[in-house]
């Protein structure tokens, strides 16, 4: 009996300095093994001078600074904009040189510990929401020159909203376990293999462009993607699939110029391609401040990432689309008219659904947001009234729906797998 009691508290203590050593771990990896930008080289000698401040701003637009701590109709980069998440909503963080509610006074030192290692100036864990994977990315000039443009932000005094999270979500000792397991900063290295175009585009891809965000891979618990992972993912709180851009079968960079490829992150459109859902937001309020040679870059970076695919849009064993006369004439009614009748579209109008990837994805969770819901094209200064498509959320029911996605998945060549009415119902349902 003595010896079984002499077992179990030598299983006790076991486990508990277990715990202990893995507390202590994350203890110094979030905090014990910090070390100060200026220690750890990120100083920057470039002067506050036209330039850097014109990059600034540059950075902040097309790094969606501006975009995401801005509530609509609010102040520019007065935060308060909602952001919801899988584990629930954030609210964006005041970036104006208000002295108590902004970065009025915060350090450039205080700064590039945000973007470096997401962590605020009195050393609390920033919530992942704000992608500092991807700013560790950035180089020490272009923090100076981001931080540098901020402080001439006007002061709009309001505070950041509180968090809506689920208890302990968000709490200091849940960020910090999650950090070590999914964290590390990436300071960018250049390929000496690849031309100056290319590691351009990579680095823009990497850090401001922080296109991993939505199109690469997490796990259950939210993790970060790679810099890198641009194979794709799953946008849940908006049901909306961030297809892989270095799968052949799964976008047009294999088949489009880089110029094409370029105008479709600047306007939102090319002759034969649209952005839409979360893609159309990125181009409206980020992409469309790119320049022509940035985005020439990242069209060239992306290009080179694709890989040749046998696998078809069609999900293994699953049943093949197929038409009915009642889906043929729910298309000629609702579709035609834009689409054409052979789903050929109209040159820089309506996107073609004949031989698009998009319309046979595996997952027809975008097909269905944009029939329920419909929607436009990003608005941007080289387009600004593109043509939008209506909803038919109270137009079609879940049946018709699935039916008409069914047509247009099976014909002029398209191949896909069937969409369900239960499907069209799940989608339907998260909204209301």
């Amino acid at each position: 009996m003595k010896h079984g009691s002499r077992t179990y508290q030598g299983l006790i203590s076991f486990v508990t300095g277990i715990l202990l050593t893995l507390s202590a771990w994350v203890v110094w990896d979030n905090w014990g093994r910090f070390i100060h930008p200026v220690e750890s080289g990120i100083t920057s000698t470039t002067a506050d001078t036209t330039d850097t401040l014109a990059r600034g701003k540059y950075l902040a637009n097309i790094g969606g600074c501006v975009a995401c701590h801005t509530a609509k109709g609010g102040d520019t980069l007065a935060g308060g904009r909602r952001i919801d998440t899988p584990f629930g909503a954030v609210f964006s963080s005041n970036l104006t040189s208000s002295k108590t509610n902004g970065l009025g006074d915060w350090r450039e030192t205080d700064f590039a510990s945000a973007l470096s290692w997401g962590r605020s100036r009195n050393g609390r864990l920033l919530l992942p929401v704000f992608p500092y994977n991807h700013t560790s990315v950035f180089t020490p000039d272009d923090v100076h020159a981001l931080f540098s443009w901020l402080q001439t932000v006007p002061a709009v005094e309001q505070a950041q909203p509180a968090h809506q999270l689920t208890w302990p979500l968000g709490t200091q000792p849940v960020i910090a376990v999650w950090r070590s397991l999914f964290f590390k900063p990436t300071p960018f290295k250049t390929n000496p293999n690849e031309s100056a175009e290319w590691n351009r585009g990579a680095y823009l891809v990497q850090s401001a462009g922080h296109c991993a965000a939505c199109h690469g891979q997490r796990n259950a618990l939210g993790s970060f993607p790679a810099v890198d992972d641009v194979s794709g993912g799953f946008l849940s709180p908006q049901l909306w699939l961030a297809p892989s851009l270095t799968d052949a079968t799964q976008t047009t960079l294999s088949t489009s110029s880089l110029n094409d490829t370029a105008q479709l992150l600047r306007l939102g459109q090319t002759q034969h391609a649209h952005a839409s859902g979360p893609m159309a937001e990125f181009v409206q309020y980020s992409g469309q401040y790119l320049t022509q040679a940035d985005a020439l870059a990242i069209a060239t970076y992306l290009k080179s990432n694709i890989k040749p695919s046998a696998r078809t849009g069609s999900q293994p064993n699953a049943p093949l689309a197929a038409s009915s006369p009642a889906a043929q004439t729910l298309y000629k009614t609702h579709c035609a008219t834009c689409h054409g009748d052979k789903g050929e579209g109209k040159a820089h109008t309506y996107p073609a659904l004949a031989g698009n990837p998009a319309v046979v994805l595996a997952q027809p969770d975008n097909l269905i947001q944009m029939a329920l819901y419909g929607g436009y094209g990003p608005s941007t200064a080289g387009q600004p009234r593109p043509y939008g498509m209506p909803p038919f959320l109270f137009t079609l029911n879940n049946q018709q729906i699935a039916d008409v996605l069914n047509h247009i998945r099976s014909q002029w060549g398209n191949q896909a797998s069937a969409v369900s009415p239960m499907q069209v119902d799940k989608a339907r349902a998260a909204r209301y």
